[in-house]
């Protein structure tokens, strides 16, 4: 019992850590939010809402520059202002916003919350493990190479969660007729959207999965589809 000590302190502190951050973004939300009225991007979580049978998708405007999309632990989708700005310059359109909503819309529905909180669990104890293991061999580099890693594991779970949630998008913008060519052009800007160089990054400590193999996905799930008799 007393050699599981360590791995049950680290699970509980993974635990508290993911509770306490739960809580903190909520309270951050919660102060610097506000429901969406932009009429263009409404009009599409109509359809979008009816593609879902439900009676509307809320939607809320997270008041800060940075051009990003999220869905909150309690489920709410947001758009942050820095997006809406791009969309009053011409930089992305309604369409492809509600690309990103749909996105995000996808990870509620395939409860990643939930799963990230058992990732982030995970990954805990994998560091507590690892280090404690490679400690004995490696001294110097063992806390190191253990934080390599389960960086890269979670780095991993991550992007089979961006995946999996831009399939989702795809298929409820298909049945929404709205289509996927938003969702692809949006991810074709979204480097310089972003100012995000990632790219001297090695893949397999990327959180999210390179453009590419994004917009290859949906058209390979594009043509499958197209293959599936009406």
């Amino acid at each position: 019992m007393l050699k599981l000590t360590p791995l049950l302190l680290a699970i509980g502190y993974a635990l508290l850590m993911w509770r306490f951050s739960v809580w903190r973004t909520s309270r951050m939300l919660d102060a610097q939010s506000q429901p969406l009225t932009d009429p263009s991007i409404l009009r599409l979580t109509e359809r979008m809402a009816s593609a879902l049978d439900l009676p509307q998708i809320k939607v809320n405007v997270f008041e800060v520059e940075p051009v990003n999309g999220l869905a909150a632990p309690d489920g709410r989708i947001f758009l942050t202002r820095g997006f809406l700005n791009r969309k009053a310059r011409g930089e992305v359109s309604a369409e492809e916003l509600a690309s990103v909503i749909a996105h995000e819309l996808g990870h509620v529905a395939l409860g990643h919350t939930r799963r990230r909180m058992i990732d982030f669990t995970g990954q805990n104890a994998v560091f507590v493990m690892l280090s404690a293991l490679l400690s004995r061999f490696v001294p110097i580099l063992g806390v190191w190479i253990a934080n390599l890693i389960s960086t890269a594991l979670m780095a991993r779970m991550s992007r089979r969660d961006e995946f999996e949630a831009d399939a989702y998008a795809s298929a409820l913008l298909v049945k929404a007729g709205i289509g996927v060519e938003p969702q692809k052009s949006l991810f074709r800007k979204l480097g310089a959207l972003t100012a995000n160089h990632a790219e001297g990054i090695p893949a397999w400590l990327l959180s999210h999965p390179k453009t590419a193999d994004r917009i290859r996905a949906i058209e390979a799930a594009e043509a499958r589809w197209r293959q599936v008799p009406d």
